[in-house]
């Protein structure tokens, strides 16, 4: 790959994993640092038998508009997920226009890329993204879901774009997520387990168009940007503050929005109720907490919870299972 922007300044990026590498059956992982003339960047990639996740955090000195060139481009399915960050990308080879925001998702298959994006300035640019080789995934998409078929069939015939509907990532796609960057498993199960958690991903991100699909557009709660812009405030406020979080009143108005709004908006942006997300973000970190082998009442302090019994209960009905056995 290379780009440049528009001043003439230019670099070139040979070091991505290649497509044999990529069908292996072992996992090949590479993580690398990188400085470039627009801003910092960490890069993760790992690679094993069809798969392909590259994820990383850019960071930018100021705003910029970077032209990219996709040399050699592999024929790969993409699940794309915006952790943090905005932008708009322009493909120049089909015309087509991305605009990605936070905590959005969607999915592509886009073999060749010639085109630019416009970055803001001092900010970050988090992704994960999931590659599948075409022919696995036509084997995960044989007999599945009647939109991953549809899916294949439009990779068969070469449609670059998959989708042009974003959505938002769910709870679970996060905690997902959050798996395979924390993943802590070694030797021949980490295949194994970087694998499962893969198509569990794409599983979720199927379901998520079904249901999306299906449907009809009717009353909503978010009817303008400045809505659902408030909405994301509301749950980036949510988490900084998990284990101390303020009243629905009172996040309603440090959102700049209406109590009702900030309910049934919540609700259609992050298919859960705002508290019963923060519920379940809790419980996925006392769980990386449990697994690193710190206290249970420990874990139940930092969390904010008002006592070891009343963990337990969340814990068990989230996982079926108590803090002490998970351990």
């Amino acid at each position: 790959m290379e780009f440049y922007d528009e001043l003439g300044h230019k670099f070139v990026l040979n070091n991505f994993i290649d497509l044999n590498v990529i069908n292996q059956p072992v996992v090949t992982e590479r993580r690398e640092k990188f400085s470039f003339f627009f801003g910092d960047t960490e890069l993760v990639q790992l690679a094993f038998s069809g798969i392909y996740i590259v994820y990383g955090d850019m960071a930018m000195r100021e705003r910029k508009t970077l032209h990219f060139d996709l040399l050699h481009q592999k024929q790969l399915v993409e699940m794309h997920f915006a952790l943090s960050g905005s932008g708009i990308v322009l493909n120049k080879l089909n015309g087509n226009r991305y605009l990605f925001t936070a905590n959005q998702m969607n999915m592509h298959y886009t073999p060749a890329f010639s085109g630019k994006g416009d970055f803001e300035g001092k900010e970050h640019y988090r992704f994960f993204e999931v590659h599948f080789t075409t022919d696995f995934f036509f084997q995960l998409a044989k007999d599945s879901s009647p939109l991953l078929m549809d899916f294949a069939e439009k990779v068969m015939v070469g449609q670059r774009e998959v989708s042009r509907q974003h959505l938002p990532i769910s709870m679970s796609m996060h905690q997902c997520i959050h798996e395979i960057m924390n993943c802590k498993v070694t030797g021949g199960l980490k295949l194994l387990f970087l694998q499962s958690k893969c198509i569990e991903l794409l599983a979720l991100q199927a379901q998520a168009y079904e249901e999306a699909a299906g449907k009809t557009p009717g009353h909503t709660a978010c009817k303008s940007d400045h809505d659902r812009d408030c909405i994301y405030h509301a749950r980036e406020y949510l988490l900084e503050h998990a284990q101390n979080p303020p009243s629905l009143t009172e996040l309603a108005k440090i959102s700049g929005i209406n109590e009702f709004k900030l309910k049934q908006g919540f609700k259609e942006v992050f298919d859960n109720t705002v508290f019963g997300y923060l519920s379940d973000y809790r419980l996925g970190q006392a769980r990386d907490l449990l697994l690193e082998k710190k206290a249970i009442k420990d874990v139940a302090d930092e969390l904010g919870y008002s006592s070891v019994q009343h963990f337990s209960t969340a814990f068990r009905k989230k996982y079926g299972v108590t803090p002490g056995k998970l351990r």
